[in-house]
């Protein structure tokens, strides 16, 4: 299932600042797109948990942790204009070590690292168009987590492209390349994800 498109007409950052804050959208090359709800216990768990230990492994670091809802605005910068910017995406969690990208409405280009956390009403989007948007952005390394498979799917920018993924269960550590010496330990993660039903 893909999300459902907000009309036919395309949009900038402009628009989507006047929208109401009680709706999210993502924008894709002047597409807006309804985000779904992804309230799901097992979804926050594993975002929540994630960013927990992140920020336990960058504290006193210039590194930045952000979770959804926060706006990427991926092919900007400091100095775009809104009416210039087509492409806004609320990636679950993120690293922006840079600060010149964060001001106080989010991040103004690529992050280093993103997690999305897979749902049926995501997994198209997140595997195929933010897959695509974020290799074209030059976002260092994407993880995609399937909390129902219990399996990590990681893409890690080089030449330029992702190239074949790393796919790994949601078990052990796994190391966040871009980052050096940090790990996302999944054991106490998966031992608080309740079954499928």
């Amino acid at each position: 299932m893909s999300y459902a498109p907000r009309d036919q007409q395309l949009h900038t950052y402009a628009d989507y600042l006047t929208w109401p804050d009680d709706i999210r959208y993502e924008l894709i090359n002047g597409h807006a797109y309804l985000i779904p709800p992804t309230g799901t216990l097992n979804h926050q768990t594993i975002s929540f948990e994630v960013a927990h230990q992140l920020g336990n492994a960058l504290e006193g670091k210039p590194c930045r942790i952000l979770m959804a809802p926060i706006d990427v605005m991926l092919n900007a910068s400091s100095a775009s204009e809104n009416h210039t910017i087509d492409t806004v995406v609320q990636p679950d969690v993120l690293i922006v070590c840079d600060p010149s990208k964060l001001n106080t409405r989010g991040v103004r280009g690529a992050p280093d690292w993103i997690l999305e956390v897979i749902s049926p009403s995501s997994a198209s989007h997140d595997q195929i168009v933010k897959l695509a948007l974020y290799e074209k952005a030059g976002v260092a390394e994407y993880w995609l987590a399937h909390p129902t498979d219990r399996v990590l799917t990681i893409y890690r920018l080089d030449g330029g492209s992702y190239g074949r993924p790393e796919i790994c269960e949601l078990r052990g550590l796994t190391a966040v390349k871009t980052l050096a010496g940090v790990s996302i330990d999944w054991e106490p993660i998966v031992a608080r994800l309740l079954p499928p039903t």
